[in-house]
């Protein structure tokens, strides 16, 4: 179903609607939800009708910002409205807006909304779109931060997971428009509470259940089990009084004074959300050592990608452009920076252009230098694995060098230098149209070539690195032979390489044998049967997992796991099993413990253990 022509809606608009109506309209709204995008029209005024037969018309009128952000701008011309299936059809069937994943809250020095890359290395899992308030260039706003949650903050948190709960138990099968709307309203009480991090992961988890029952493409069921699971979490700390005010987040991106600044460019990452985001992030690293991007996402497409790798740098009245960036370097006077080490450029920011170091020079050679296992361990110290936590963040980027074996499917498999550990290498974005694919592929045709890598560690595969830019090694003479515009290095994500820069001939013997990616532990472990029951009970609910528990499966499930010495594991999956199978009844067949919230609480014991020990798994594998 495409909505192209709908426009965004806010979550308590929709809610509402469907709050209004009978518990007789209510069971026909998914089904009247499934035809209302092709039955939109747009007018020349910017409003969009959805016709209903003769005599019914819904006409949605977007405000400025282009959404629909009160219940006035969504009429029916039917006898029921406002109370009628048509009206909340129609609002059902557009996109939600708000409460997007920039958790760290919205840009406050005037960067132009621009979006954090995340993970958006994959479909769907990429970064979501600016909140629609995004501030005035130059404004600095400060965000007082309370002491301790409140009592309003507790409820508003406290009814987000009973409201995830219980989507948690219907699943994608029995996750309709009702269940999604009971979300979205508690999501919006969350906000009104001063919780814009539980909201923005309560309508991540109603996005992709709409995706997940009309099957979008790129949508699977590990990011809907990934998502629920980080706002299970998220609530639960929220819900217990216990959490820090940081688990709250804020609305907008706090900056603060970095002084003067020399920074160096690293490499450019074209992001491409699946929310209809595009653009690019440049990395950089300052003389310190330290990390820090330049961003420049808007609305957009692949166009605006592509656009965007060479568009010039918003920052300080600085000249380069972002490619320049890349390779080139900034002083900058009145650095304002946020925790996340993105560079602002509010008024008092100045820069000036300056030479960049090439890979092998300092402060970038520190990247390189640092023996993988303990690069990855820093990687997984600074808090980027998410598994309890309300907000997976994008992991730090790692280099190191390597030689090439082959390919082993849409992978170049690759030897860290110096008897290291086989690493996968794969596209840090797959999209056709971005040469990410086809530079890989061309790379794993030349076995023993020898290159510098920089990318992001994929912290759901073991051993496997998403390269954004691959260099020479220094003093190696089969390595590759870049142009001295590209400076000593290739943005895979932009640079196309051709047959030109690689070496004639490499150093490598002629036979290698069949080419393997070495062991993985993720797939020898019988952990996946546990990620199995968990995506089971997703998918189809409650009821999915009491079935799943009962026969042979589970003894084997449990004898599997005891086997392979994970035992908690094994624990956390019966319990798991047989708290969804315990329905008690009373004499008149009534459900006298209807709640689920004991379901959701083993359910999410055992997917937050689940994600710690793979995680450990993935760390295991770099060694």
């Amino acid at each position: 179903m495409s909505t192209e022509l709908l426009p965004p809606v806010a979550p308590d608009v929709l809610a509402a609607a469907v709050e209004q109506l009978s518990a007789r309209l209510r069971k026909k709204l998914d089904a009247a939800i499934s035809g209302c995008a092709d039955r939109a029209s747009a007018t020349a005024d910017g409003t969009v009708e959805v016709h209903f037969g003769e005599d019914a018309t819904v006409t949605l009128r977007p405000g400025p910002s282009g959404t629909v952000a009160n219940a006035e701008q969504a009429v029916c011309t039917c006898l029921l409205a406002p109370r009628c299936l048509h009206r909340a059809a129609a609002l059902g069937a557009a996109p939600i807006v708000g409460g997007e994943d920039s958790v760290g809250g919205e840009d406050d020095s005037g960067t132009s909304g621009a979006v954090d890359p995340g993970t958006a290395s994959d479909p769907g899992t990429g970064p979501e779109e600016p909140a629609p308030d995004t501030p005035a260039t130059g404004v600095a706003a400060t965000v007082v931060k309370p002491a301790a949650l409140t009592e309003a903050q507790v409820q508003a948190a406290t009814a987000l997971w009973d409201a995830a709960a219980e989507a948690l138990s219907a699943g994608v099968t029995a996750g309709g428009a009702v269940v999604q709307a009971e979300l979205l309203r508690a999501a919006h009480t969350a906000r009104l509470a001063g919780l814009p991090r539980a909201e923005g992961a309560a309508l991540r988890v109603v996005r992709s259940l709409r995706a997940a029952r009309e099957r979008s493409q790129g949508q699977s069921l590990a990011d809907l089990t990934g998502a629920f699971r980080e706002l299970l979490a998220g609530a639960a700390l929220l819900a217990s009084g216990q959490a820090g005010p940081e688990a709250a987040g804020s609305v907008r991106r706090t900056y603060e004074q970095g002084g003067s600044l020399r920074v160096y460019g690293l490499c450019r990452e074209p992001v491409l959300s699946a929310t209809g985001y595009g653009g690019v992030t440049t990395h950089l690293v300052g003389s310190d050592g330290a990390g820090y991007t330049v961003s420049d996402v808007r609305p957009g497409g692949l166009a605006r990608v592509k656009g965007a790798g060479s568009a010039s740098v918003a920052l300080g009245g600085a000249v380069l452009d972002h490619a320049g960036l890349a390779r080139g370097g900034l002083r900058i006077v009145g650095a304002t920076v946020s925790a996340d080490g993105r560079l602002g450029a509010g008024r008092g920011v100045g820069a000036t252009p300056m030479r960049g170091v090439d890979w092998s020079e300092e402060p970038a050679v520190a990247l390189f230098v640092r023996p993988v296992r303990e690069a990855m361990a820093a990687v997984l110290a600074d808090g980027a694995s998410g598994t309890g936590g309300p907000v997976r963040a994008a992991p730090s980027l790692l280099g190191c060098d390597v030689e090439v074996i082959g390919a082993v499917g849409d992978s170049a498999v690759v030897r860290v230098a110096g008897e290291g550990p086989l690493l996968r290498l794969r596209p840090a974005h797959p999209h056709p149209e971005l040469p990410h694919a086809a530079n890989l592929r061309r790379i794993a045709e030349h076995p023993g070539l020898v290159l510098r890598v920089l990318g992001r560690p994929d912290l759901d595969r073991a051993a496997t690195l998403r390269p954004l830019a691959v260099g020479p090694v220094p003093g190696a003479s089969a390595t590759l032979r870049l142009p001295d515009a590209w400076k000593g290095r290739a943005d895979l994500g932009y640079d196309r390489l051709q047959g030109e820069h690689f070496p004639r001939e490499t150093t490598g013997p002629a036979d290698r044998g069949p080419v393997t990616a070495g062991p993985d532990p993720l797939a020898e472990a019988p952990l996946w049967r546990v990620r199995r029951l968990l995506e089971t009970g997703v998918a189809g609910g409650r009821r999915a997992v009491a079935e799943a528990g009962r026969g042979t499966d589970a003894a084997s499930l449990s004898a599997r796991l005891t086997r392979a010495e994970l035992g908690a594991a094994a624990h956390l999956a019966q319990a798991l099993t047989t708290e969804a199978g315990r329905r008690p009844r009373n004499t008149f067949g009534r459900l006298t413990d209807p709640s689920a919230d004991a379901y959701a609480r083993a359910w999410l014991a055992s997917a937050v253990h689940l994600a710690a020990a793979e995680r450990s798994l993935v760390a295991a594998s770099w060694s």
